[in-house]
């Protein structure tokens, strides 16, 4: 098996930082396929979801929170037919309600074309999750995804040709993998860290989940959305997000910040676009394959992506971390059903 991945270099896709999910998918006929977004019912995620659908999919959104999320899809939702919406119910903290969800899906004997692993958390308060008290940022952002993609595998490859495309961040400059303390255990927690491990697990799991994949048509994608005020900052204080520069002392929202349908427009165009065609493992932003961010010091974030997010070896052995930590692993032993 090649380590091998696409080199991160630009393919003149024709949009930026300021393209949204219209301008992607003008021209796209999505009808017929099927997507399934998680946390596809509030920010980039919802906006993900209404491309799709207006593209004529037929999205799956599975959601911690079903009851708020049928109501933000209501209008979208769509019981019968091609396109449309489906609300079903996950919990990305939770092992045993990912592989019921999983054989839920797995049941309904479909096959998926496209996976976004959009939903997260960001900056959260020192969180343990499941009986081994995993870290709750890596395991919610990372190992949630892992497993979710793992147990629907044979829906991915039954009619060749998925992407499956994973929302990382610039934040991934902020950390590697703490291989030798990932859940901080054995140092305090520090909670833009625990988000930028996170963030490199994300981009590691597309490369690793591109290559083996692609012999069977499953190739896979991280993207950097860019900066969008969501849900997603709902820990950081608002005088956190001052110093951070994100708003002026007046109270004005940093021009930097992309509209939800500018942030989503990456991730759609990953999924969809003709040009990534024959490609895979690359981290993408500004609807584009992101260059190489050279070398700096962490914290140091700018644009494009950093070694440590992009490597195949660290990817490989993130892989096999994460399969030993969930059981899943869809290219070794078959992960259990029931």
């Amino acid at each position: 098996m090649t380590h091998s991945i696409t080199p991160q270099q630009r393919t003149g896709s024709g949009f930026d930082a300021r393209s949204t999910t219209a301008d992607v998918l003008r021209g796209v006929d999505l009808g017929g396929r099927l997507a399934v977004v998680t946390g596809g019912y509030v920010g980039l995620g919802l906006e993900t979801t209404r491309a799709f659908v207006r593209a004529g999919a037929r999205v799956v959104v599975p959601a911690r929170r079903r009851d708020v999320a049928e109501k933000a899809l209501d209008g979208l939702a769509a019981p019968e037919g091609p396109g449309g919406v489906e609300v079903d119910e996950l919990d990305l903290a939770d092992q045993d309600s990912i592989r019921r969800f999983a054989d839920r899906f797995l049941d309904s004997g479909r096959s998926l074309d496209l996976l976004v692993t959009n939903a997260g958390v960001m900056a959260s308060p020192e969180t343990r999750v499941g009986p081994a008290g995993w870290e709750g940022q890596f395991a919610v952002n990372h190992l949630g995804h892992h497993a979710l993609a793992g147990r629907l595998h044979p829906a991915l490859v039954r009619d060749g040709g998925a992407r499956v495309v994973a929302l990382s961040s610039r934040g991934h400059h902020l950390s590697g993998i703490r291989w030798h303390d990932p859940h901080f255990r054995a140092e305090p927690y520090d909670k833009w860290a625990a988000y930028g491990q996170s963030k490199t697990a994300n981009a590691l799991f597309a490369v690793h989940l591109d290559a083996l994949g692609r012999d069977s048509g499953v190739r896979a994608f991280s993207v950097h959305p860019g900066m969008i005020l969501t849900e997603l900052v709902r820990h950081v204080p608002h005088e956190e997000q001052v110093a951070q520069g994100w708003f002026d002392a007046d109270g004005n929202l940093s021009g930097a910040f992309k509209t939800p349908e500018q942030g989503a427009a990456t991730q759609v165009w990953a999924a969809t676009s003709p040009r990534l065609a024959g490609l895979g493992g690359v981290y993408c932003e500004d609807c584009e394959v992101a260059e190489p961010a050279g070398p700096g010091g962490e914290q140091e974030m700018r644009p494009g992506v950093r070694d440590h997010a992009a490597d195949p070896d660290q990817a490989a052995r993130l892989w096999a971390l994460s399969a030993e930590l969930t059981g899943v692993d869809p290219f070794g032993a078959a992960p259990g059903r029931g």
